[in-house]
Formats: structure tokens, C-alpha cells, sequence
């Protein structure tokens, strides 16, 4: 959220300055990853400690902060389309201050306007980190040749670095997925067409895995399952629309070399080399979301957990890949669920961050690559093209629905445990 924004008031209050800082507070929250739920929780009880009892509406574009029993309301222009679990944790810091006394009423505010202007990680880190994800996730799929890995990390580092770039200059938030999968595209292209390597769809396919945005299906199947239909339609559809401009780049990339991604099946890896890579694609994902270095280890030890979990379902008991993706999401989800509130962190953000190396970003690209082939071939279209679409497109919808049902799951009943023991 920009702190400049001008909120729109309705009917005028003595409460006015209070109602302020509550509805900064919420929308830094809202627009920084946070779940809708734990929002409306800390911003009303900041709001009871300021001694203004308020409700938080939140819709896709503002939050609605009403002064209970008045006619006062204060709408706040608030988006959910970023993440930056640095500001979170700082917001949910002042909050828990404010509220436990240590920080005063009137202190509040421009704490929390300082909150709002964090930076997000260095440009450089953000580049390294893009590079060192894809790359982990390219050893997940078994790509193990130092030519292959060059190229993987040249092409999310340069898509880091060109999303950056676009996110300085402001506009649409779908030109940066659309960018950094395009030059994934070219790349991968580039490597089949002049045989560069064996591997070339991993080429293309493992830098648009990073851009998967996580934190938003996650945050929106939430909503969906707190009846908060509306909000959760919206977070879904802005999810799904990101995935469509990473296969609408990555496809343009292709066609703009000419060359087609033989996406053939992928390699299981060993299972100290799968672990390790989980635990760098993490640690990359961390970065992504500004996450504090301090904090990384969590996320990193559960995400080594739970691969190793995913690994021994698929390798030694045959588990379909949305069975195991499932229990480990589960396994995720019970550890987790817990410990961000203790830490006041972003579930979303954290929980998939540990999971993002389970994500089927392989399965749905493969299925935008033969779709591409499909279109292609025009009357001449082998009949073996379109089962093979449909059959990527569900295995990715199914392991997708899994990781989500499995990680909130936890998440719900934990709330739902601690809600009822606080009212006992």
C-alpha cells in the first residue's frame, strides 16, 4: 500500500486520527501477504486499544474500517497483490507493542508509516537467490549437467533483474511474470534449436517455477474457506491470471526462436541431493517474500522435512505424486501453523515457501508447451497431443488442490482450537 493514499471518510468523528492508524495498520497487513483473518484480528484489537471499537470489511481493491455503534467509516485504497514478510512481522511487532503498553498511542503511527516504507531485498540478492532456486528445482527434476544449471540460473537472474526493474517503473503487476517467463522461453528455445543441451525444457521450464505466485492460492483458499467468497474469487483469479501471462511468456519466448521444448519425463532424485536442493529452493523463496535472514532456518528446516517426507512417499511406497504432495503439505501445515503466530509471520508466506519445491509448475508447463506443439501442427496434430494436455493439465490442478487442502487444513484447525480455548 502507498502511505500517501488519501482514505475516503464518511461522516465526520473525534476518533478520526485513531480510525487512521487503524486503517494503515490493516492495510499494510493486507497488502503485504498477510491472511485476510489474522488482518481483521490485529487491526481490531489495535482498535480497541486505541479505544476505537472498529470493524474491517476487506474487498480486492480497499478495506472499510467502520467505528462501531457511529456512522464514521474510513475506506483505504488496499490491493493484496504483493508480498513482504518484513513489513509484516514489523507491523505485527507495533501492534503487539501498542497493545501490551510498550509503544504509545501517539507513537504508533509514524511507526508504522516507517514500517511501510521498508525497502524489499537487494537487487542482488534477489537476482542470486532467483538463480539459486531454479537451479534447485532443476536438481529436483533430476537435471545434473553444469551446462544445463549455467543456463537455468543466466535465465532467472536476468528475469530477477528484469522484475525488478519493472516493478521500480510502477504499472501492471503482470508484465513482470510475463517478462522474466519470456526470456525463460527464448533461453530454453535457444538451448533446443541449436542442441545446447539434453535438457532444454528444464531450461525453460525451471526459471517460470520461481515465479509461481503461492502465497496468493494459498491466501485465497483461506478466504474461500472462511466464506469470504468474493475476496477469495478475486485472490484466485489474480493467481490464476499471473500463471496465465508465465505460460503466455514462456510460449511467447519459444515461438519467437522457433524452436519446440521436447518436455520429456523428469528424473527423480537422489535423496540427500533432493533434500538439499528443497532447502536452497526455500531459502530462495524466503528471499523472494523479504523474508529477515534471522528467520530463514524455519522455513528451511521444514521444507528438508518435508521433501524427505514427499520423497519416501513417491520412492519407496509408490504414492502418487498429489498423494505425497498432500501428507507433506499436512506435515507442513501442523509445524508451521503454530509457530507464525509465535513469530507473527505471514502463513501463507511461510507455509509456502516451505512447500514451493512441490509446486507442479513441471506438470503445468509441460502441458502449455504441448499445447503450443498443438496449435502448431495444425491439421496434421497427432492424436497422442491432446490426451497428453489434459492429462498435464489435471495432474498440475490435482497436486495444486492437494499442497492447498493439505497446508490450511492444520491452519483452520488450529484457529478454530485456539478460539474456543480463549473463549473458555
Amino acid at each position: 500500500m502507498n502511505t500517501d493514499a488519501i482514505p475516503r471518510r464518511h461522516h465526520t468523528d473525534g476518533h478520526a486520527d485513531e480510525v487512521d492508524t487503524v486503517a494503515l495498520a490493516a492495510s499494510l497487513l493486507f497488502t503485504h501477504g498477510q491472511t485476510t483473518e489474522k488482518t481483521v484480528v490485529a487491526a481490531e484489537q489495535l482498535g480497541r486499544t486505541l479505544g476505537v471499537p472498529v470493524r474491517v470489511l476487506p474487498h480486492w481493491d480497499e478495506l472499510v474500517v467502520e467505528l462501531d455503534h457511529t456512522s464514521f467509516s474510513e475506506i483505504v485504497p488496499a490491493a493484496p497483490l504483493g508480498v513482504h514478510m518484513g513489513k509484516v512481522l514489523a507491523v505485527q511487532t507495533i501492534v503487539h507493542r501498542v497493545c501490551d503498553g510498550a509503544l504509545s498511542n501517539a507513537a504508533a503511527r509514524p511507526a508504522l508509516e516507517a514500517a511501510g516504507r521498508m525497502p524489499p531485498v537487494a537487487i542482488l540478492r534477489f537476482a542470486v537467490f532467483a538463480a539459486i532456486g531454479a537451479v534447485s528445482l532443476g536438481v529436483i527434476y533430476g537435471v545434473y549437467d553444469v551446462a544445463s544449471l549455467a543456463l537455468i540460473a543466466m535465465s532467472a537472474g536476468a528475469g530477477a533483474l528484469v522484475r525488478r526493474w519493472l516493478g521500480k517503473l510502477g504499472g501492471n503487476p503482470f508484465l513482470e511474470p510475463l517478462s522474466a517467463a519470456t526470456i525463460a522461453g527464448v533461453i530454453g528455445a535457444v538451448a533446443g534449436r541449436f542442441h545446447l543441451s539434453d535438457t532444454q525444457a528444464f531450461i525453460a521450464f525451471c526459471p517460470c517455477m520461481v515465479l509461481v505466485p503461492g502465497p496468493h492460492i494459498l491466501n485465497g483458499a483461506i478466504d474461500l474457506a472462511r466464506t469470504r467468497i468474493t475476496l477469495g474469487l478475486a485472490r484466485l483469479t489474480y493467481a490464476g491470471l499471473i500463471v496465465l501471462m508465465i505460460c503466455t511468456g514462456l510460449l511467447i519466448g519459444m515461438s519467437t526462436v522457433g524452436g519446440a521444448l521436447q518436455a520429456g519425463p523428469s528424473a527423480s532424485a537422489p535423496f540427500a541431493a533432493d533434500v538439499v536442493a528443497a532447502g536452497c529452493a526455500v531459502a530462495s523463496f524466503g528471499t523472494f517474500f523479504s523474508m529477515p535472514w534471522r528467520l530463514l532456518p524455519l522455513p528451511i528446516a521444514v521444507g528438508m522435512l518435508a521433501h524427505a517426507a514427499r520423497w519416501a512417499l513417491i520412492s519407496i511406497l509408490s504414492a502418487h505424486a498429489a498423494t505425497a504432495a498432500f501428507f507433506a503439505c499436512l506435515l507442513v501445515g501442523l509445524i508451521v501453523a503454530p509457530i507464525v503466530d509465535r513469530l507473527r509471520l505471514p502463513f501463507a508466506a511461510v507455509g509456502f515457501s516451505a512447500i514451493v519445491s512441490m509446486m507442479p509448475g513441471f506438470y503445468l508447463f509441460r502441458a502449455a508447451s504441448t499445447l503450443l506443439e498443438l496449435v502448431a501442427s495444425g491439421p496434421s496434430v497427432s492424436a497422442e497431443l491432446v490426451p497428453a494436455v489434459v492429462a498435464n493439465g489435471v495432474t498440475a490442478f490435482l497436486i495444486i488442490l492437494a499442497m492447498t487442502v493439505g497446508l490450511i487444513l492444520p491452519r483452520m484447525l488450529f484457529e478454530r482450537f485456539a478460539t474456543a480455548r480463549a473463549a473458555s
